[in-house]
């Protein structure tokens, strides 16, 4: 998709996912019964829908990724690297440090990717209305959300009923963030001398409160957090074989 550049999250440590990340870079961790690492998975979403400059955001074994993805031409793609700033912490920094180097210059959208969701987001779709809408920032929500741990209704101190991992439909963001390029400009010139910056926790609210229009695209497609180790070893690799497989791997090679 022409005016684009994808830039993916794939610089942290991945301290949940321990003892795993003592040994790979968080995005590099097998998925799948092919064992692709997760990041491959992204890559190649982000190419199907016709994005096809991405900058991989790095800094923990950030060797592994180079050394897998290169310049991306094997995957049909450009891609660039970029290592965080030093002195500076937080996802949202990661993301003005590249505007801060000139990464996005030529660009009218940045697509912010999470590098450790797993998902088959219709990409095409969440742009497209992103730029209809003519939002500064559009944040992809899925509702529906399965809570982790268990619930308990009350009536004062009397629990009532136990619901165990209840489903509850509030708005979610699932890791996928599209940006108008002159709306990190104003957000670079408004946290510039922050030292730690989230882009949920900073930069989305930092839009609203200067009074920038910030949308939701709502998507039901599957999305899966393989952030921590609890979550990877839940995660059905057999699932992911028939969401993506077919779906991406057999149509793009």
């Amino acid at each position: 998709m022409s005016g684009v550049v994808a830039a993916v999250l794939c610089g942290g440590e991945g301290s949940r996912l321990r003892p795993l990340t003592f040994y790979f870079q968080k995005a590099m961790i097998p998925v799948g019964s092919s064992q692709r690492p997760l990041l491959e998975y992204v890559v190649r979403l982000l190419k199907a829908h016709g994005i096809c400059d991405v900058l991989l955001l790095v800094n923990y074994k950030y060797e592994q990724i180079l050394n897998y993805f290169g310049d991306g031409s094997r995957f049909g793609l450009r891609i660039d690297y970029l290592v965080d700033r030093e002195g500076r912490r937080g996802t949202g920094w990661a993301v003005l440090n590249a505007y801060e180097r000139g990464f996005f210059e030529d660009c009218g959208d940045v697509l912010v990717y999470y590098g450790d969701i797993l998902s088959n987001i219709d990409l095409t779709g969440m742009l497209r209305m992103h730029r209809v809408s003519k939002s500064y920032a559009t944040v992809a929500v899925s509702k529906g959300y399965r809570l982790p741990v268990g619930v308990a209704h009350m009536d004062g101190f009397r629990v009532v009923r136990f619901e165990e991992k209840p489903l509850i439909d509030v708005p979610v963001c699932i890791g996928v963030v599209a940006f108008k390029a002159e709306a990190l400009k104003l957000l670079y010139e408004n946290f510039m001398e922050s030292r730690e910056l989230d882009i949920m926790g900073h930069l989305i609210p930092g839009l609203i409160g200067l009074g920038k229009p910030v949308n939701a695209y709502v998507t039901g497609c599957f999305w899966y957090d393989i952030g921590s180790t609890e979550k990877y070893e839940k995660l059905d690799h057999s699932l992911i074989d028939r969401l993506f497989e077919f779906e991406l791997y057999e149509r793009l090679q």
